[in-house]
């Protein structure tokens, strides 16, 4: 569900419940383990991590106005979103996350191409998470998204 919020704190706000809980939870652990670099601010109506115009001045290659994307979190209809755009073009990483998650034994993992969808919040391993976002440095999503 898109958000109108103009900052992550009012995302937050607007919410109520566990939802919240898992929310201001998800983004702890993203802003503890967040390389230096990234900034946080509202991107396409969710939580969003971006690379900066001030680092990044072509911005994202679809919209060059916008800053380039590297993750998201959202509250949906029927779950929690994180969205991780390094798990798309990066198969050795996603592969690595696809294996600890199977070790954390904390159920089947719902995943697209970007996105990890969480339906219980006890399936959200935390620690993980905070290992993914610290994998990939501004530089290197920077390089990866320079590929052709």
């Amino acid at each position: 569900m898109k958000s109108d919020a103009n900052t992550p704190q009012e995302y937050i706000d607007q919410l109520s419940g566990e939802r919240k809980a898992v929310i201001i939870q998800l983004r702890q652990v993203i802003l503890d383990n967040l390389p230096v670099g990234f900034q946080e601010e509202m991107s396409y109506g969710m939580i969003g991590y971006v690379v900066p115009h001030s680092i990044y001045p072509r911005g994202y290659r679809a919209n060059p106005k916008l800053p380039l994307p590297f993750i998201n979190i959202a509250s949906q209809k029927n779950h929690i979103g994180f969205y991780h755009m390094g798990l798309y073009a990066d198969r050795d990483l996603r592969n690595w996350f696809v294996e600890e998650y199977d070790k954390q034994g904390i159920g089947k993992l719902d995943m697209g191409k970007s996105c990890i969808r969480f339906k219980k919040a006890e399936q959200i391993p935390y620690k993980l998470i905070g290992k993914l976002v610290e994998k990939v440095s501004v530089n290197k999503w920077i390089a990866m998204n320079e590929q052709d």
